[in-house]
């Protein structure tokens, strides 16, 4: 092809280049890398230089120049193919994976691939933030980069799902996740993580996972301001709403004659909350409601009127709680 550019002085054909770009796909789907084949080129095009018309170096350099260019965009395409590629069967994994989807034992094959022994218990943790997050956005890299950059070595999968965050990692290694958690937590501007419990085989991911998702939307519902939730710490929620209609039963029993107050039951309910979140000290529950504690103590004894049980008392105090929480979680009074 060079001797012919130096007889002629004429350029590549359309037919060379898309031959040299067919060439390029073959040599990256063989694993070829891009600057060996480069140096390949510019090396035949040295060698065989005194052969060629010492007055046609112009054209020699142009040619080589074109080559080279067509070669290294088939490279580039058949690599960029192969990318989007794995990024499809990743996702079908992930997909597969968290929606508890596939054959399991063909699952833990897979899984194998992308570096988990699903034969061993795995926690999911989950961090969501005010944002969206998918696998493009810088906050994913930032998270990936310093997750990586920790543990390269440990067997543990980083992704995104529904515009969150996703860390599976083996059940025992507690310190993975905490260290995704603070860097999602920066990474969002504060987003709320939350961490299922460790649980073994391709279905324990995906309790763990879900387990996350609960807590997430435990967090929402009662408005926990903590930014790292472990879903331990909160199964006594879902005990408590196992069943909606005793829960329902309870708030509308033990709350329900709050609604006869001036000003309904929502200022009442909010007393209640705070009263418990301060450890039932009266001073610190007015100063988060931003009453004086004449005005909240006498929102207490209104409660007290109302319902007939005693908030300051230790027998009352655990139906109070429990019909608070579960008002919580219900949308009581607006939602029941």
């Amino acid at each position: 092809m060079l001797a012919e550019v130096c007889a002629t002085g004429r350029r590549l054909t359309r037919k060379e280049l898309e031959s040299l770009r067919a060439r390029g796909e073959r040599a990256a789907e063989a694993g070829f890398g891009l600057r060996a084949l480069v140096r390949r080129h510019v090396s035949v095009a040295r060698d065989t230089w005194p052969t060629l018309a010492p007055t046609s170096g112009g054209h020699v350099l142009a040619a080589v120049e074109q080559a080279i260019d067509a070669f290294a965009e088939g490279h580039e395409r058949a690599q960029l193919l192969a990318v989007r590629q794995e990024e499809a069967v990743r996702r079908e994994f992930i997909d597969d994976l968290l929606y508890g989807r596939s054959d399991l034992g063909r699952l833990a094959e897979r899984a194998e691939h992308f570096g988990l022994l699903l034969s061993r218990a795995h926690t999911v943790a989950v961090a969501q933030g005010g944002t969206p997050v998918e696998d493009t956005h810088p906050a994913a890299r930032q998270v990936e980069s310093a997750v990586v950059a920790r543990f390269g070595e440990r067997r543990i999968l980083l992704t995104t799902k529904d515009g969150r965050l996703v860390c599976i990692a083996p059940g025992e290694q507690d310190d993975v996740l905490s260290f995704f958690a603070k860097q999602a937590y920066a990474a969002t501007d504060g987003g709320r993580v939350a961490i299922g419990r460790p649980h073994p085989g391709a279905g324990g991911v995906v309790h763990s996972y879900e387990e996350a998702l609960n807590a997430l939307d435990l967090a929402k519902r009662l408005d926990i301001q903590e930014p790292v939730l472990r879903a331990a710490d909160l199964l006594v929620y879902p005990v408590l709403t196992r069943d909606r209609q005793a829960m329902a039963d309870l708030v509308e029993s033990a709350l329900g004659p709050l609604q006869d107050a001036r000003g309904g039951a929502r200022p009442l309910v909010e007393t209640l909350t705070a009263y418990f979140d301060a450890g039932c000290v009266a001073a610190e529950a007015a100063r988060r409601l931003g009453l004086s504690v004449r005005a909240f103590t006498y929102r207490l004894e209104r409660i007290h009127k109302l319902t007939g049980a005693d908030p300051s008392d230790s027998v009352h105090r655990y139906t109070l709680q429990t019909a608070v929480i579960g008002a919580r979680l219900l949308g009581w009074p607006d939602d029941v």
